[in-house]
Formats: structure tokens, C-alpha cells, sequence
């Protein structure tokens, strides 16, 4: 009866004095609120979420535009360096299908005239209708590529082409890479969901995996032959458990993770894909993420989301570009990690839908929404998954938390919760605790006016400006009561809580 009585005391006391911190943030008068209570232990460790957890996917034939991808184009690299020190970029998607290996291409000029033509031309997502239009990748290219993951510290992905290229013309494409990119190549990719191939015309109506298996050895075998230590990932698929369990078994010895594509909604011309479908439990995810944790017990061998988004075929406007994306982004990064996966690749590129990072070389790059999740993790950082229990979860029952620890004697005193509160019609006021009352905690706040808002996000009180500018002054000190942080979550909207201990 006590507890019963602090807690209706907590909640009435909350919805008074948490009104102008809704007013401020946007939110409804009538959005309600409850109180609850989350348990990080520290001592229950669960998955690692490895440095290079974080990456962004794009088009291969943004390839066919070799200034884009090069250590010139120092704003984009602002933008991906903020996300991480270490990161991983994939170069693949539908047009890696449509992209010829061109050693003996003329580089392209880039000054006067010609340089507007070539640096305009940022693409985005390719929207799987059919062909993509034919593109040239030129040893400039990798060169200007090599550079540019050089600027960011991070490594990359590569897709070949499998679907209208032999396995010579890969291996010969692949030497290149190989040799230009060194060990910041951690994969090559042969193909880009071969398991549709038959929707765009690039195999039969009956093309099974027995078939896509047997090209897959074939152009891996050629490869290897030129370039022997060259590494591979597989099976890319873009959801098929049917594909990626026997491939896993058939190719453990081959690859050095298993890869897999994830769209949360789609296609986009249906009325039903909506904010309120995205932020709720797909269960289509769970069984995704139940046949990549099966093959890595079976197979020990790793697995990645190498392209993921919102809704397939490019996104769709006031779902995939609104500040509900940065909720369900950073959520679903928490999500696969504590499934035991080791990174997530965001698709994006031009001025798609759901890019991360939206521009062009001449107009400037700026951060779209779903941009302010992926920042949101990169500061909870690195480390291990902890045991986070929410009392009375059914109270609030689209509230996601997650401990982090992160690793390193400088890190030993602190323990991080990251907060979704995925509602649009109920604040939390949350209490943190470990079992020992911390001595400082502080917050960074991941908010929007609505959650269809498109523009107005902001991570610690501050947007993110060009080149990805951005610092954590916007901190905020969090009460300690009762030996636990409380803090105030609007609809809608996160938060990283830090609990200091010894400080």
C-alpha cells in the first residue's frame, strides 16, 4: 500500500509540475503520465556492442561520381566521423547490380564546368522497381574511396556484382579494391538480396537457393583465386531465413559475418505504414533476429544488418524523415545488439527519404532526423549490454530502456541507461537505480516538437550544424532521490542517462 501510495503521489505531482516541460517540448496537454521505476545490474552482462557497431549504406553507383566518396568532400566526412572514431561504410544496394568494372576509364575532370556536373550528383536509395541505370566504378573511384575512409577513420563493405557481371570481371575488381583498400576492407559482398532477384528481371521466376548457392561458390572461388585472402560476408539477403540459415551452414568457413537486410515498413504507397506502425513491436523483426541468433549458435559465426531503413523502396515522406525515425533508429540499434549482432549499416544517400545525412556537394549535407538516433548511441558509446528490468512495463508499454557499460578504467564508475519513450500519448517520470545511490547523474535530452516533426530535433538542447557540429554542453543535472536518478521523459522522445559513482 505504500508503494501503491507513492507512486499515485508521483503521478499526480508529476502532472503538475512537468506541464511546462511539455508546453516547451511541444507536447499536448493531455498527454498523461505515469511513474516507473528502472533496475540497471551492472554485474549481469549481456551482448558487446563492438566500436565499429554503427555504419551507413549507400548506392554503388554513387561510385560512378568519384568526388563524392573522397577526402575533398571534408563535410560529409564531419558528418560520418561524429557518428564514431571507428564506423563501418557499405558500398552495395540495388545498383550494385547495374555497376561495371571500368579499369581503363579516363578520370574524370573535376574543375571549371565539368566540376558542378560531377559533384551534384548525390544519389539516393535505388527504389528496386527494375534496371538501375548503368554506371562506370573507375580506379579513381576507389582511390577518392580509399581516401575518404581514410578521413574517417572507419572501414568498409564493397559489393560486387553477381547479378550482370562474370565472376572474372568481379575477381578483377576486386583485386583493385583489395590492394587499394588494405585491411579498412573487411568484406566483400557478391550480390544485393539475391533472393529477389527474379522481381527486377535479373533471374527466373524460379531462381531457389540451391541455384544462388551454386553461383555464390562459383564467383567466390574465382575471386579467391586472384585475390586469396580476400573476405567475404554473405548472404545479404533481404529477409529470407530460408536463404540465410543453409548459407550460413554451407559457407561458415568462408565468410567472416552473416549479412542480412531489414525494413521495418513498406511499400510506401500503402496508407497503413504510419508513424504509430513503426514505433510499435514488429514481429517480423523478432523472427528475423531468431534465425540470425539460431545460425550464430549453430555456425558461430557473426552477424550484421548491412542495410536497414524505415520503409523499403527509398522511404516514405512524413514517416521515414520525421523524429519518430530517430526513436525507432536508435532503438532498433539497442534492439540488435542485445540480439547479439555486431553492427547495423542505415541505407541512405541524395536526398532519399530516410537518409541519415541528406545533400549534395555544392548545396551542403544536413542531418535528418533518424541522424539524431545514431548520434544519441554514439554517446552512450561503446561497451557491454547490462540488465535493465522496468517495473510495471504494461504502464507504459511502448517505453524501451537499455544499460550500457562501457569498457575501460576510466569508464568504471559510470553506468549509462538509454530511454525510448515511443509513446504519443503518455509521459513517464522514471526512476534509475542500480542498488547504490549514484553521486552524480546527468541527461541528454533527444527531442522534437511533434513526432512528425521534420526539422526542429535537437540532442542535448542543440541541433546538429554543418559537418556534423555538435557537443554535449546541453547536459543536464538529474535529481537524486531515494538513491535513484529521476527524470522526466515527454511523449515521445529519449534519453541517456549517466549515473556517476565515486565522483
Amino acid at each position: 500500500m505504500l508503494a501503491m501510495d507513492r507512486r499515485t503521489f508521483l503521478t499526480y505531482s508529476v502532472l503538475a509540475s512537468g506541464a511546462a516541460l511539455r508546453t516547451r517540448m511541444g507536447f499536448g496537454q493531455s498527454t498523461s503520465m505515469v511513474a516507473l521505476r528502472l533496475t540497471l545490474d551492472p554485474l549481469k552482462r549481456g551482448g558487446a556492442i563492438p566500436a565499429d557497431f554503427t555504419g551507413l549504406s549507400y548506392e554503388s553507383a554513387q561510385l560512378g561520381e568519384p568526388e563524392f566518396f573522397s577526402p575533398s568532400n571534408a563535410e560529409l566526412v564531419g558528418f560520418v566521423r561524429k557518428l564514431g572514431k571507428a564506423g563501418v561504410l557499405r558500398v552495395g544496394g540495388n545498383s550494385s547490380e547495374y555497376c561495371d568494372w571500368a579499369p581503363n576509364a579516363k578520370p574524370q575532370a573535376v574543375n571549371g564546368q565539368n566540376e558542378a556536373t560531377v559533384l551534384q550528383q548525390a544519389l539516393g536509395p535505388d527504389l528496386g522497381h527494375g534496371p538501375a541505370k548503368r554506371r562506370e566504378i573507375t580506379p579513381q573511384a576507389v582511390d577518392n574511396l580509399r581516401g575518404f575512409i581514410d578521413a574517417t577513420g572507419w572501414t568498409l563493405i564493397y559489393g560486387l556484382n553477381m547479378g550482370t557481371e562474370d565472376a572474372e570481371t568481379a575477381a578483377a575488381e576486386a583485386e583493385y579494391v583489395m590492394r587499394t583498400m588494405g585491411d579498412k576492407l573487411i568484406a566483400f559482398q557478391l550480390c544485393n538480396e539475391p533472393d529477389l532477384f527474379y522481381r527486377n528481371g535479373l533471374r527466373g521466376p524460379s531462381y531457389n537457393y540451391a541455384q544462388f548457392a551454386k553461383e555464390w561458390q562459383h564467383f567466390y572461388e574465382v575471386v579467391r583465386a586472384k585475390v586469396p585472402h580476400a573476405p567475404f560476408a554473405g548472404p545479404d539477403t533481404a529477409f529470407n531465413n530460408e536463404w540465410l540459415v543453409p548459407f550460413a551452414k554451407q559457407f561458415r568457413h568462408d565468410v567472416v559475418f552473416l549479412s542480412q537486410h531489414y525494413y521495418a515498413e513498406g511499400p510506401p504507397t500503402d496508407p497503413s505504414m504510419t508513424i504509430e506502425r513503426l514505433l510499435r513491436p514488429n514481429p517480423r523483426l523478432a523472427a528475423e533476429f531468431a534465425g540470425m541468433a539460431e545460425t550464430k549458435a549453430d555456425t558461430h559465426v557473426p552477424f550484421r544488418l548491412t542495410e536497414t531503413n524505415s520503409c523499403y523502396q527509398g522511404g516514405k515522406a512524413g514517416v521515414s524523415d520525421t523524429f519518430a525515425a530517430a526513436l525507432w533508429g536508435g532503438d532498433l540499434m539497442y534492439q540488435l545488439a542485445a540480439a547479439g549482432g555486431i553492427g547495423i549499416n542505415f541505407h541512405g544517400g541524395g536526398y532519399g527519404w530516410y537518409t541519415p545525412i541528406a545533400g549534395t556537394v555544392p548545396d551542403g549535407f544536413v542531418a535528418r532526423p533518424l541522424y539524431y538516433g545514431m548520434l544519441l548511441f554514439a554517446q552512450a558509446g561503446p561497451g557491454h549490454l547490462i540488465e535493465a528490468r522496468v517495473e510495471n512495463q504494461q504502464d507504459a508499454p511502448l517505453l524501451t530502456a537499455y544499460g550500457v557499460v562501457n569498457d575501460g578504467s576510466e569508464a568504471s564508475n559510470r553506468v549509462k541507461a538509454v530511454i525510448f519513450n515511443n509513446q504519443a500519448d503518455r509521459a513517464v517520470q522514471l526512476a534509475i537505480g542500480t542498488g547504490e545511490a549514484p553521486d552524480r547523474a546527468t541527461a541528454l535530452r533527444l527531442v522534437a516538437p511533434r513526432l512528425d516533426d521534420t526539422t526542429d530535433e535537437t540532442l542535448g538542447e542543440k541541433p546538429v550544424g554543418g559537418s556534423g557540429a555538435w557537443d554535449t554542453e546541453g547536459e543536464e543535472t538529474v535529481p537524486i532521490r531515494d538513491g535513484a536518478a529521476e527524470i522526466r521523459l515527454p511523449a515521445g522522445s529519449a534519453a541517456l542517462v549517466t549515473l556517476q559513482f565515486g565522483a
